[in-house]
């Protein structure tokens, strides 16, 4: 697979998402939906013959998995914002996963 912008913006997506995720470090929710943005970045981009050929199911997996992520944290999370404080990070994520949405919709597969 060759790599174009879109695909480098969701890689950048998906990695910032999971990074956020990853540094509320000891809630095992977020630890486990920061690997799962990095597992799914694996199937999506990895020459594995298994992913690459149901490539359109793990592009739905992604899109599906962040938007349960960002309706989740509409329900759930902690919409108080102070800067520089774990509070935001659930802000910092959601921009992330927009980001990260707006470039796999360029890269829906047909």
């Amino acid at each position: 697979m060759k790599l174009n912008v879109r695909h480098y913006g969701i890689i950048l997506g998906g990695l910032l998402t999971a990074y956020f995720h990853l540094t509320l470090f000891p809630d095992p929710g977020f630890t486990l939906n920061g690997l799962g943005y990095l597992g799914l970045l694996g199937a999506y981009f990895l020459p594995i013959a298994f992913f690459q050929q149901r490539h359109k199911m793990i592009w739905w997996g992604i899109v599906g998995y962040t938007l349960l992520t960002i309706v989740l944290w509409a329900i759930m999370g902690n919409k108080q914002f102070v800067a520089g404080t774990t509070s935001a990070i659930g802000y910092y994520a959601k921009a992330a996963e927009v980001f990260l949405l707006v470039f796999l919709w360029t890269d829906k597969p047909k």
